[in-house]
């Protein structure tokens, strides 16, 4: 028995300083976010070639119009092609891609991944290029998108992520979707870049000097989440990431209870691969390098969920309130009013972070499917296996915006 009461103790402890200290980044990064950062002058005026790169699986409902408004730039037309990377797609859709003025690499894969369609579309249409730009099948760039893109690396910058925002809110689990990026954007994007940090990468919507991403990604075999090994290779190489935050991409957000509960496994599969791989790395990184950066994006990824973090650290919170008046007859180790600490850090963090244009009455309403979208993200903790080994594919189908 006492032995039970020393693992329950020794448990206490740990959940404290996992959520707790998960509680206390969100917090800190989240009111950096608050404030606005210095921005580095313009080094020139060069105006570059850029490869607007769009790789698409099974993608014939989305990827004609996509194409087309991926076309509508301020950027001059001269300087920019749109490569519509095509993998299993209809014949129909090949035919009506193929009469817009875009390039179109067609590609097939015994298992297709992001990364192998992207490394085979820079072999085809060559080296004449200064910049990648890379776009999901679903994605809509403002018209001022690239420009924005090329006065960044005017600045200095050879790796940009520009701010994808929802393309469509038109159910509670696309609301759901579409703060939750825009939490995320707060905290790692535009809160680490406050704090001299990089910003952290999402898979779109993000540019990089050509050359460089075609050397990198000759070395990133990712089946999912290609985007986090690539983003720990170039922070373990010490190359800071931008954010531009004025830089809109329109990105469709999960409508479904049963997409959502996909993507979430694959992404959370994918953070626990790369932490169990660049652990170690991060901890050499950090105290005989310096590379806090490095050691930073390698926290993020054991670091929990921002939907499991507020779900967990209530729940823990509601129970220790409940041990402090009585309720429940249980010694604890740990004093209740830690925990309170911890649940008023995470729910400023997140108070700060949601954009005030979420303040609403639908917002109020998806409120009601937190729960549903927890107990999804919860559940899918125990069904990780193999699920980086197979590509799942997310499919899409809003266009307008």
């Amino acid at each position: 028995m006492q032995l039970f009461y020393v693992l329950l103790a020794v448990l206490e402890v740990v959940l404290l300083v996992y959520f707790g200290s998960a509680a206390l980044y969100v917090f800190v990064f989240s009111l950096a976010g608050r404030f606005n950062r210095f921005s580095k002058p313009n080094k020139g005026n060069l105006q570059r070639k850029v490869a607007v790169l769009i790789p698409g699986y099974k993608e014939d409902a989305v990827i004609v119009e996509v194409a087309r408004r991926a076309l509508e730039q301020s950027y001059p037309e001269a300087l920019f092609e749109v490569v519509v990377i095509a993998d299993s797609f209809q014949e129909l859709t090949l035919q009506k891609l193929e009469r817009l003025p875009i390039k179109l690499v067609k590609v097939a894969f015994d298992k297709s991944t992001k990364s192998k369609a992207l490394n085979r579309a820079m072999e085809v249409i060559g080296d004449d290029f200064e910049v990648a730009l890379i776009l999901d099948a679903d994605n809509v760039m403002e018209f001022d998108f690239i420009e924005r893109i090329n006065t960044a690396f005017n600045r200095g910058y050879q790796v940009v992520q520009g701010h994808r925002v929802a393309k469509n809110t038109n159910t509670p689990m696309a609301i759901l979707d579409a703060i939750s990026e825009e939490v995320n954007n707060h905290i790692f994007r535009k809160g680490h870049r406050v704090l001299g940090l990089s910003s952290a990468l999402i898979g779109s919507g993000m540019a990089f000097e050509y050359k460089f991403f075609k050397e990198t990604m000759a070395n990133v075999e990712a089946v999912g989440g290609f985007d986090k090994e690539l983003e720990l290779k170039l922070l373990k190489g010490r190359n800071t990431i931008e954010y531009l935050e004025e830089a809109l991409v329109l990105d469709e957000k999960v409508q479904k209870t049963e997409v959502f509960a996909n993507q979430r496994k694959r992404w959370l599969s994918a953070q626990l691969i790369y932490f169990k791989r660049f652990a170690l790395a991060g901890i050499k990184e950090l105290f005989l390098r310096g590379n806090i950066d490095f050691a930073d994006k390698v926290y993020q990824m054991i670091s929990p969920p921002r939907v499991l973090l507020l779900g967990i650290v209530f729940g823990i919170t509601f129970c220790y309130f409940l041990i402090g008046i009585g309720v429940l007859p249980i010694a604890v180790v740990v004093p209740p009013y830690l925990w309170y600490a911890a649940a008023g850090l995470t729910l400023l963090a997140f108070l700060m972070a949601v954009p005030k244009k979420f303040y609403t009455k639908a917002t109020v309403v998806a409120l009601w499917t937190l729960p549903k979208a927890f107990g999804i993200l919860f559940l899918s903790l125990f069904k990780l296996k193999g699920a980086n080994k197979k590509f799942i594919h997310t499919q899409h189908g809003t266009v307008n915006t």
